[in-house]
């Protein structure tokens, strides 16, 4: 006996959906790993070890001093945005010393979101500065923590010196709508600049 779908189940299935690769990337502590649990309908794979003393002097944990993991490899999720349309979330480690992934993660992915914690704002550039030099669609998400000034997007985008093309919004980590309207959002400027790259120069 041949175990599979019969021909006329076949036809009448609807088509596979399109998976698109997100990567999710920001400073140490910015709470990359959160979002993608929040959102994540499958349990997400993590590659988390506890900070050691070892760490202490390479890892800066102001602002995060209660932190007590870090992601040494990458974070894995997964989201069906339609029944057409699910996304691989893929976080990024954000420390220096782990930046040699980032390579293999950003392979075949359609875009990024940056995430941003606006008391360490300046640990945001190191990724934006990847994907500018990449050419790989960005956007920048603000983690409102609790406690945290909230600034207006336009001053996040001035103080990060981002083009006025891309995206900024403000999010929670933690809010599972919160997360899934940052994925949208990316997922819409990157398909917006991969169309306008493929439209004809003007004589």
């Amino acid at each position: 006996m041949v175990f599979g779908r019969s021909e006329r189940r076949r036809k009448h299935d609807a088509p596979d959906p399109v998976t698109l690769k997100i990567l999710v990337a920001g400073g140490f502590g910015v709470g990359k790993t959160t979002l993608v649990g929040a959102v994540s309908e499958i349990k997400p794979l993590r590659t988390e070890e506890r900070l050691t003393e070892a760490g202490r002097p390479v890892d800066d944990l102001v602002g995060v001093e209660g932190k007590r993991t870090t992601t040494v490899a990458m974070d894995f999720g997964r989201i069906t945005l339609r029944e057409d349309l699910v996304l691989y979330l893929f976080g990024t480690p954000g420390q220096d010393r782990f930046w040699f992934l980032w390579d293999e993660l950003a392979r075949g992915a359609l875009g990024a979101v940056v995430l941003a914690d606006t008391r360490r704002l300046a640990d945001s550039f190191a990724a934006i500065d990847y994907f500018e030099r990449r050419g790989i669609a960005f956007m920048v998400a603000v983690n409102c923590f609790d406690g945290a000034d909230r600034y207006p997007a336009e001053t996040v985008r001035e103080a990060l010196d981002l083009d006025a093309e891309v995206p900024v919004m403000l999010c929670d980590a933690r809010e599972k709508d919160s997360v899934r309207d940052v994925l949208i959002a990316v997922v819409e400027h990157a398909m917006h600049l991969t169309t306008r790259q493929r439209e004809p120069a003007l004589p």
